[in-house]
C-alpha cells in the first residue's frame, strides 16, 4: 500500500500553513493509473493536480474541502 502525501514542496513561500483539499478526480474504489491525477489541491492560492505515484486501487482518508497541511496523507493506493 502507497500513501498519498500532499508534498511539502507544494508549499512556495509557507505563507500560509495549511491548503484546501478542493476536489477529488476520481472515485473512492477505482483504479487508478500511475502518474493519474487523482486530487485538485488549492495551496497558497494556485490549483495544483496531486498524481498517483502508483497504479492501483484509490482508498480516500481525507474527504473534499479538508484542510491539509505540508505532509498529509489524504489517500492510500492498493
Amino acid at each position: 500500500m502507497v500513501q498519498l502525501v500532499v508534498a511539502p514542496d507544494f508549499w512556495v513561500t509557507r505563507i500560509y500553513p495549511e491548503g484546501l483539499l478542493e476536489k477529488w478526480l476520481v472515485a473512492d474504489g477505482e483504479h487508478v493509473n500511475a502518474d493519474q491525477a487523482v486530487a485538485q489541491l488549492r495551496i497558497e492560492g494556485e490549483l495544483i493536480e496531486l498524481k498517483a505515484p502508483v497504479g492501483g486501487t484509490l482508498k480516500i482518508a481525507s474527504h473534499k474541502n479538508s484542510p491539509i497541511e505540508p505532509g498529509a496523507v489524504i489517500g492510500h493506493i492498493a
